[in-house]
């Protein structure tokens, strides 16, 4: 049995019915957090292409708060990525710091230290959670939520 749908073809992003034009999402994210570790499990988690409609341009790390406040600063991030366990500051005070003083602030997915510590990450004012240990799924899909509402912005 063969199939009409190639490799190549089924990472193509879906088409406009009406426009003809791609709704493929393409994102920069800012990712913080003090640990290399979880940075990668992060990008490993997103891929390039955490959803069929949503490509990931380009990564940006912070290893420090400083660090994020002036990526920021500059523009150009469509998303971020703050982990809630970093140390000295952590993502979820920083993540209200930003949604409380940035203008135009994107989209955050903060990095949880466990499923209960929801409620920390609607304090955070943050836009999506996935608690530690990360879930590969759960990551690329907060991720392509995201990329899409950036997008519609």
């Amino acid at each position: 049995m063969t199939s009409s749908t190639t490799p190549s073809a089924a990472l193509e992003a879906p088409v406009h019915p009406r426009t003809g034009a791609s709704d493929l999402a393409q994102v920069s994210v800012l990712l913080y957090s003090d640990d290399v570790t979880t940075r990668d499990s992060v990008r490993a988690a997103a891929g390039r292409r955490p959803a069929r409609d949503v490509e990931v341009t380009q990564w940006h790390e912070c290893a420090t708060a400083p660090a994020v406040l002036e990526a920021l600063d500059g523009g150009g991030y469509d998303l971020v990525v703050l982990d809630g366990e970093a140390t000295p500051v952590g993502g979820l005070g920083l993540c209200r710091q930003l949604k409380n003083e940035v203008f135009d602030c994107p989209p955050v997915l903060v990095l949880t230290g466990r499923p209960q510590d929801g409620w920390l990450a609607g304090w955070s004012l943050a836009d999506e959670a996935v608690p530690h240990p990360l879930d590969p799924i759960a990551v690329a899909d907060a991720i392509a939520r995201l990329a899409r509402a950036s997008r519609d912005r």
